[in-house]
């Protein structure tokens, strides 16, 4: 089994497409306002977005984004003119993160985890 399709809904379809091609994911499928499916850069991850009204915002939810050098990206995030709510930051978990808000406020966590995503120290030994 393979996660490899996120689906969030909006009430500002058109500006998520500038914000989320912006965080370099490509427009695959689009039925604007309606409905719009990008593919990550990965090639094998989509991630879409519905149009919802009244679409609410979950804090409890956050979408991540892995990116090889989150300093770079985020440098050239904010020469677009992107805000970030909380800087690159290397975390206790061993991840390097930044935190943004896309135009609904979902949170966006840009990072970098490479090896310890899946394998970390503390990882769970399977027998």
């Amino acid at each position: 089994m393979t996660l490899n399709q996120i689906t969030i809904y909006s009430n500002q379809v058109q500006k998520s497409i500038q914000f989320y091609t912006d965080l370099g994911l490509e427009l695959i499928v689009d039925s604007a306002p309606r409905y719009v499916r990008f593919i990550c850069p990965d090639q094998s991850t989509t991630f879409s977005i519905h149009e919802k009204a009244e679409a609410t915002i979950s804090p409890d939810i956050v979408l991540y984004f892995e990116c090889d050098n989150v300093d770079e990206e985020v440098a050239r995030l904010k020469r677009l003119n992107y805000e970030f709510e909380r800087e690159v930051t290397d975390q206790p978990w061993m991840w390097r993160e930044a935190l943004l808000k896309d135009p609904n406020g979902n949170s966006i966590i840009l990072y970098h985890a490479g090896d310890m995503r899946v394998n970390p120290p503390w990882k769970v030994k399977i027998q």
